[in-house]
């Protein structure tokens, strides 16, 4: 397991030292909960900038027909249509 030191003053110290619980237990349940904030934030970040960039299909769009040409232009013309 990777060791990570973290220096904090005097007066913190002593206040630690008048808890009785193990405060590397406490600092990897902080980083944690620190890291999972961090990523809801990112995921709805990415949802909001997909809400923004997204837009609506043209009235009458088909979008089988547009995958079939790409499939078309990708594998070939396969006698289909």
């Amino acid at each position: 397991m990777p060791l990570v030191t973290v220096r904090i003053d005097d007066e913190l110290k002593r206040g630690m030292d008048r808890i009785p619980i193990n405060w590397s237990d406490a600092i990897r349940a902080a980083i944690s909960r620190i890291i999972g904030e961090a990523s809801l934030r990112n995921r709805v970040r990415a949802g909001q900038l997909t809400d923004r960039i997204r837009t609506r299909s043209p009235a009458g769009f088909d979008s089988t027909k547009v995958i079939r040409q790409w499939r078309d232009v990708r594998y070939g013309y396969r006698g289909r249509r």
